[in-house]
């Protein structure tokens, strides 16, 4: 099993800058996939980003291009998504998953393992 733990999240004005992070633990693969998604109150969940274990086939959503950037560090087993130019509509719950393949889609019901979330509120 995989265990993974976002953290960083938080209240921002928009325009500001967060970075969660997302430590895996227990098992750990050579080849994965890791994503963010995110939910708004209300809403569907959402893909966000995407990243392979290589760090290479990064894949964002349209709504994020530009702003968010993924990346991962194999030696402390932990992704980041990197939040700049925030926006109101970019609250929601922030959720890291991942795939013990070296890709995946961005249909949340590729990934195998989800962490609990963490909170991102921008207030305008």
């Amino acid at each position: 099993q995989v265990q993974l733990r976002e953290s960083g999240g938080g209240l921002v004005q928009a325009g500001g800058s967060l970075r969660l992070s997302c430590a895996a633990s227990g098992r750990t693969f050579s080849s994965y996939t890791m994503g963010w998604f995110r939910q708004a109150p209300g809403k569907e969940r959402e893909f966000v980003a995407r990243i392979s274990s290589n760090g290479g086939n990064t894949v964002y959503a349209d709504s994020v291009k530009g702003r968010f950037t993924i990346s991962i560090d194999n030696a402390k087993n932990t992704g980041y998504l990197q939040m700049n130019s925030l926006k109101p509509e970019d609250t929601a719950v922030y959720y890291c998953a991942s795939r013990a393949r070296f890709w995946a889609s961005s249909s949340g019901g590729d990934y195998d393992y989800w962490g609990q979330g963490t909170q991102v509120t921008v207030s305008s």
